[in-house]
């Protein structure tokens, strides 16, 4: 069932078409800036995992934390913020014992980024959105986690799929815009998290569109279950997503040539929100929001992206620098793309007559 066009994507369409939309950085480097015990990720909940470093579990303990990222990212010029969820499937909180808490978490997520997207707009009467973070879980569907055994798999789809779509209903009862389908590293698992999407917004009863990025994991251009970034976007054209991107993996220099690739062949909006460069030994990163947003201006000359945020290594900083950086520069425009059959296996083809 296809629903009426919402008010967030009226007004999200309208200015992208306008300007380089802003989006967020990375929460988990802000995060650590606090230097949080044990106690305060536990809080008052009956626990019985060690929960420091449980991010998401912050929204119910230290909403207050939370709260601040949001609006630290608002006040340097994001036009849209994402849930503090990217963990929040059982799958990803079973780690920490905290299964029972997925509704309870994501419903807390989206209350607080709707709250603080509000506030911002009711400062300056710019439109802001909330997108629900929606993770890649650490299962595979597409690759066997035992050498000896290459066609077992942890999960089916199915179970999948439902782990996604008990997210998906929470955030979106929770208030959220769009739901983000991120850092997608095996194909078949964004298949899984997109069809929960659709399910959950037919359910909801609402327009509730889909967000899909992509993640590298090495100098070849693919993913985990081996895709390139235009076979991975064939595979999930039919969801319609309001944008297709890459995040992670990479800072925004190593991104730039898949960048020009999806660009050319996806008939949608493209966000894009790179690392803070490449970690040092110690795993950190050393980039500067200067140079970050330098690099992310070559993105905007060259006609790439309709959005851009960033990921890991990233802050508040980041996002200022490149919201300045960008500001008056023209989007990319969205190519009419020719009808042809497109497919997918790892690599995409045409079948043209």
């Amino acid at each position: 069932m296809s629903f009426p066009q919402s008010e967030a994507e009226k007004a999200l369409r309208a200015a992208a078409a306008e300007r380089i939309l802003i989006f967020d950085g990375g929460y988990g480097t802000s995060i650590q800036g606090y230097k949080l015990t044990e106690a305060d990720y536990r809080g008052n909940l009956d626990l019985s995992h060690d929960q420091k470093g449980n991010n998401d579990l912050l929204c119910i303990t230290r909403p207050d934390v939370v709260k601040a990222i949001h609006s630290a990212y608002l006040d340097n010029g994001a036009d849209m913020i994402e849930t503090n969820t990217f963990s929040s499937t059982r799958i990803a909180l079973s780690d920490y014992g905290c299964e029972h808490l997925v509704r309870e978490l994501n419903m807390a997520a989206a209350t607080l980024a709707r709250e603080c997207a509000d506030e911002a707009q009711a400062k300056d009467g710019r439109r802001r959105f909330v997108a629900g973070s929606i993770g890649p879980t650490n299962k595979t569907l597409s690759i066997s986690p035992q050498v000896n055994d290459p066609g077992f798999r942890e999960i089916d789809f199915d179970s999948l799929k439902q782990q996604y779509r008990e997210q998906c209903d929470a955030l979106i009862e929770g208030g959220v815009d769009f739901l983000l389908v991120e850092t997608c590293f095996d194909t078949l698992n964004a298949k899984a998290a997109g069809m929960a999407a659709r399910e959950a917004e037919e359910a909801a009863g609402r327009s509730v569109p889909l967000m899909l990025s992509f993640t590298i994991t090495d100098m070849s251009g693919r993913n985990l279950s081996g895709h390139t970034i235009t076979a991975f976007w064939y595979t999930l054209r039919h969801l319609k997503p309001l944008t297709i991107g890459v995040n992670c993996a990479f800072g925004a220099d190593l991104l730039r040539p898949y960048l020009t690739e999806l660009s050319k062949s996806a008939d949608t909006l493209i966000l894009a929100y790179p690392n803070a460069g490449l970690p040092n030994e110690l795993g950190q990163y050393d980039e500067l929001p200067e140079t970050t947003a330098k690099l992310i201006e070559e993105w905007q000359r060259e006609g790439l992206v309709n959005m851009v945020g960033g990921c890991c290594g990233t802050t508040p900083a980041h996002i200022g620098a490149v919201a300045r950086a960008l500001a008056g520069h023209a989007p990319r425009d969205v190519p009419e793309v020719p009808v042809v059959t497109r497919l997918a296996g790892l690599e995409p083809m045409h079948i043209a007559g």
